[in-house]
């Protein structure tokens, strides 16, 4: 089940959304900081398909001039009455109307086709680059930028922009050139009764500026009512074993119930003033209309002008009515995809902190040979994590890495995998400086198994198959059983095409370590890496588990991360790590006769255990 995301700085929510009514477009709204910027980049993405999106602006000239036509053939086709032939000039314009709205509702479906069509594959490419650069984007990227987001920023804001380009921005260059449109055919017909529709422009502004104000505010309310009764879900759904352990069914019962009467309220709200933007509109237009056919009247009564002049700036009035509020709305939709755009911007604009040079050795094979050498690290400038760390290992070498949590172990990890780089020092595998090396390469060299195993959605199958994707079922299976995870995937009703949750949800904790750890074995790596690969199993499984790992380790170099130290007795070299540096190593007989920290760390696992 997938996680709803909390509200973002843009005032989206990643999670569900409510339904879309009156208003809806008068959500919160986020202005870009740079939007002439934005703008000019977006036009890049755009402009790979300008020769289309000229023809589509040409469609819509066609389409609303077709349309402005429509009310003159209606007033002459009145006029029409009172000449001396009615029936033909009647049928006359009555056909050239049925043409014109005709052509006009072609014109609008072929432009709506190619807007869709611009938009979504300029959508495509923005998604593609923006999804391409994540991949470069170094740990440490992840580490400092929320999950919820980046994730924000890779569906709701490219979402936004999607929506804009395919439905708002044809509506926007239609309602503009529709006013322009009709202000100069009204005042090339009648300038009086011209000036008597667009008297009503500045209540109209006034009204739109002043519903909008009120129904932000409302919906900015209603979303932050939204964001809590989603916490408290996410909560619930995430934490309920422990809700149920303790009890707590009624009081997260009677906490959701007032967070749910909030967001009713403030929905209520939202909707009032979204929906009072129609009727103050209509209300508007009909003063207009109102106002047309006294000062029309008068002009008939006075032969000044014809009933079919009245009746085309009827729908004159309503079509310059229209185009208006929806300007008015539109601008703070095109707004908010903007933003949207800029923080999407934002993401393809970090650097990848980890380079690679153009001429990096390719890896085919590593033998195993790994030393570090006087290297420093921080994550956090002033904040060094390690210093001075020096070390090498021998192919085929077995290193235990041992230490009080946050003493930098997995940091040692993290660097050999090139997860992050160091900031002096050096790092040599097979005798080549490591930022010298591929580094997608080197990786596929190196076997993980991580204290947190992840899986994918998916069956297990496929979940073992991500450590090689050539590999046959059999081999697939040999690494299940290796792993000792074979007995329990096949007890399972489809075995290994059994489908997981989300993250394995479905299995124990030990269950994903054993199939995380089949996937490590199935990819054959040059280098083994465990970091706490045994920390979620039982002891009886840890010791078969241990069996496997020992043949799979002959001939690999193999670094082991252990908080149970009886698990790195016969590892080639112990190293014991305390706030980033080596305070002692050896072998694991070596390091209890020193009677040092290890001897200690030892001994208090002992008594524990005995305990």
């Amino acid at each position: 089940m997938s996680k709803p995301v909390k509200a973002t700085p843009t005032g989206q929510s990643a999670g569900p959304r409510p339904s879309r009514g009156p208003g809806h477009h008068l959500k919160p709204i986020v202005r870009a900081k740079d939007s002439k910027t934005t703008l000019k980049r977006l036009w890049k993405y755009l402009a790979r398909s300008k020769w289309l999106l000229g023809f589509v602006i040409f469609l819509v000239l066609l389409s609303v001039g077709s349309s402005l036509a429509g009310p003159y053939l209606m007033g002459r086709a009145i006029d029409s009455l009172f000449d001396s032939s009615p029936l033909t000039q009647l049928a006359k314009f009555a056909g050239l109307m049925i043409l014109v709205y005709v052509i006009s509702a072609l014109f609008t479906w072929a432009q709506t086709y190619l807007m869709a069509n611009i938009a979504q594959d300029t959508v495509l490419r923005l998604r593609q680059d923006l999804f391409e650069h994540v991949q470069t984007l170094s740990l440490r990227y992840f580490d400092t930028h929320p999950h919820g987001d980046l994730m924000s920023r890779m569906t709701n804001d490219i979402d936004n922009v999607s929506n804009t380009l395919t439905q708002s921005i044809t509506q926007l260059i239609s309602s503009v050139i529709t006013i322009l449109g009709v202000l100069i055919v009204m005042f090339r017909l009648n300038l009086i009764l011209a000036l008597v529709t667009i008297a009503t422009v500045p209540l109209i502004f006034l009204i739109v500026n002043r519903v909008i104000k009120r129904t932000r505010k409302a919906f900015k309310e209603q979303q932050a009512s939204l964001g809590n009764v989603n916490t408290i879900i996410e909560e619930y759904i995430s934490g309920q074993k422990v809700v149920k352990a303790y009890g707590q069914e009624n009081a997260i019962i009677e906490k959701f119930d007032v967070e749910n009467n909030a967001l009713r309220g403030a929905s209520i709200r939202a909707q009032f003033f979204g929906g009072m933007m129609g009727p103050l509109m209509g209300m508007t237009n009909n003063l207009t209309y109102a106002f047309v056919v006294g000062v029309g009247g008068l002009l008939v009564i006075r032969g000044q002008a014809s009933l079919g002049l009245i009746a085309s700036f009827m729908n004159y009035s309503r079509q310059f009515g229209r185009p208006l509020n929806q300007v008015a709305q539109l601008y703070n939709t095109v707004q908010s995809a903007i933003a949207g755009a800029e923080r999407v911007f934002e993401v393809l604009d970090e650097k990848p902190e980890i380079e690679e040079h153009a001429s990096a050795i390719g890896v085919e094979t590593l033998s195993g040979a790994v030393v570090f050498n006087d290297v420093d690290f921080h994550y956090v400038a002033d904040k060094p994590v390690l210093q001075s760390v020096s070390f090498s290992v021998a192919p085929g070498e077995i290193i235990a890495l041992v230490g009080p949590t946050g003493a930098g172990k997995t940091t040692i990890i993290n660097l050999l995998t090139r997860f992050y780089d160091i900031q002096s020092g050096e790092i040599l595998i097979d005798g080549n400086p490591i930022h010298s090396l591929k580094k997608e390469e080197l990786r596929q060299r190196l076997g993980i198994v991580l204290q947190d195993p992840y899986l994918f959605s998916g069956s297990i199958y496929e979940n073992i198959r991500y450590g090689r994707l050539d590999a046959t079922e059999e081999e697939i299976i040999n690494a299940a059983k290796l792993a000792n995870a074979h007995s329990f995937i096949h007890r399972l009703p489809n075995g290994y095409y059994s489908n997981l949750t989300e993250e394995g949800g479905n299995l124990s904790q030990g269950q994903k370590q054993l199939i995380s750890i089949a996937r490590a074995i199935l990819s054959n790596p040059d280098i083994l890496i465990l970091d706490e690969a045994t920390s979620s199993v039982d002891t009886r499984t840890e010791f078969q588990i241990q069996k496997g790992m020992k043949t799979l380790m002959e001939g690999r170099t193999s670094f082991v991360i252990a908080h149970r130290l009886s698990t790195i007795r016969n590892a080639d070299q112990i190293l014991v790590i305390q706030e980033g540096t080596i305070i002692e190593r050896g072998n694991h007989h070596s390091l209890l006769e020193a009677k040092g920290f290890y001897h200690h760390l030892y001994n208090s696992q002992f008594e524990t255990q005995l305990a």
